[in-house]
C-alpha cells in the first residue's frame, strides 16, 4: 500500500510540475522570489505590535524593557519588510519587462524609511480612531476593550499601515495586508482608500470600502455599508481601465447605517449628513442631508 501511494504521489508531482514555470507557478528563488503570505503577515503582526505594545501580544511587556523590546521588535520587522518589498519591486520588474536598472533596492529604502519615520503620527491618529469607536458604541465600556476585540479598529489598524506603503508603489504587499485583516474581520478596505482620523466602523461585517474612496473626519458606517465603483470604464480593446476615480467621497462627521450602498467616482456625500440603512445611492447629497428609504408597512397577520 505505501509503494502504490508514493507512486500515485509521484506522478500527481510529476503532472504538477508542469506548471512550475506558468507565470501563476512555484515560488521559488529563482523564480517568482517573493515573500510568502504568512510572512508578510508576521511583519505587519510585528509592526502592530510596535504601535500597541503588549496588547496584541500573550503577555504584557515589562515596563523596565519596554524600550528596548520595541526597538528590538521594530528593527526586525523593518529589516524583513524592507527585503520582502524590495523582491515585491524586482517581481513588478519583470512583469514589465524592465531592465536590471538596480533601483528597486532604493524604492524599497525609500518605502521603508516612509513607513518608518510615519508611525508615530500613524499611532495619534489611530488614538482618535479608538476614541470614534469608545464613544461612538454604548456597548463599550473602555478603550482597551476596542483595542483589543473591536475588529472595527484592527481593519483600520492594517489599513492605515498598508495605505503607507501603497502610496509609495509597493506591489503586492499592501494587498497582503488589507485582505489578511479582511479574512480576520470580514472587512474589506482596500490600501488605497483615503481615511481621515476619527473612523469607526460598528460591528463591520460586510463592509467594503474600494481603492479610490476618500473619507473625511469623524465618519461613522455600520455592517454591510458598501463604498463602491458604479460601473468599470473599458478601454478601446474592452480592457479596464484602471487609475481613474471609481468610489465615492465621504466628507466629515456623516453617519452611514447598515445595508447602505453608495456608488460612484463622482457621488459625494455631503458633510454631516445621515444615510439611512439598506439606502442606494449613485448621486451626490448636500451637506446635512438625511437620506432614507421610504418606510414601508408590515403586513401583520393576526390569528383568530
Amino acid at each position: 500500500m505505501a509503494e502504490k501511494t508514493a507512486k500515485l504521489i509521484s506522478g500527481v508531482i510529476e503532472g504538477l510540475a508542469q506548471c512550475w514555470q506558468c507565470p501563476i507557478g512555484a515560488n521559488t528563488e529563482k523564480g517568482l522570489n517573493l515573500a510568502g503570505q504568512q510572512a508578510a503577515h508576521k511583519v505587519l503582526n510585528d509592526l502592530i505590535a510596535v504601535l500597541f505594545p503588549g496588547c496584541h501580544g500573550q503577555e504584557p511587556i515589562l515596563e523596565k524593557n519596554l524600550k528596548k523590546f520595541m526597538t528590538k521588535k521594530l528593527k526586525s520587522a523593518a529589516e524583513k519588510l524592507r527585503k520582502q518589498m524590495e523582491r515585491a519591486f524586482q517581481y513588478e520588474c519583470r512583469r514589465e519587462h524592465c531592465t536590471d536598472c538596480g533601483k528597486c533596492g532604493e524604492k524599497a529604502d525609500d518605502a521603508i524609511k516612509h513607513l518608518v519615520s510615519s508611525l508615530p503620527d500613524i499611532q495619534k491618529i489611530l488614538q482618535h480612531d479608538i476614541v470614534a469607536a469608545y464613544e461612538g458604541d454604548p456597548a463599550a465600556k473602555s478603550v482597551m476593550e476596542v483595542v483589543l476585540s473591536y475588529p472595527g479598529v484592527y481593519a483600520i489598524i492594517v489599513q492605515r499601515i498598508a495605505h503607507l506603503l501603497y502610496k509609495k508603489n509597493v506591489p503586492l504587499i499592501p494587498r497582503i495586508m488589507t485582505e489578511y485583516a479582511h479574512t480576520l474581520t470580514g472587512i474589506d478596505i482596500h490600501p488605497g482608500a483615503v481615511i481621515g482620523p476619527g473612523f469607526f466602523i460598528d460591528h463591520g461585517t460586510g463592509v467594503v470600502i474600494g481603492e479610490t474612496t476618500i473619507i473625511g473626519q469623524n465618519v461613522k458606517i455600520y455592517q454591510g455599508v458598501t463604498l463602491g465603483a458604479l460601473s468599470f470604464e473599458k478601454d478601446e480593446n474592452g480592457r479596464l481601465i484602471k487609475g481613474i476615480k471609481r468610489h465615492p467621497e465621504v466628507e466629515d462627521n456623516v453617519v452611514i447605517y447598515a445595508g447602505a450602498t453608495i456608488l460612484g467616482g463622482k457621488t459625494v456625500i455631503g458633510r454631516n449628513s445621515e444615510v439611512g440603512g439598506n439606502v442606494w445611492l449613485t448621486h451626490s447629497v448636500p451637506p446635512g442631508s438625511k437620506v432614507y428609504n421610504q418606510q414601508p408597512k408590515p403586513l401583520i397577520e393576526t390569528k383568530h
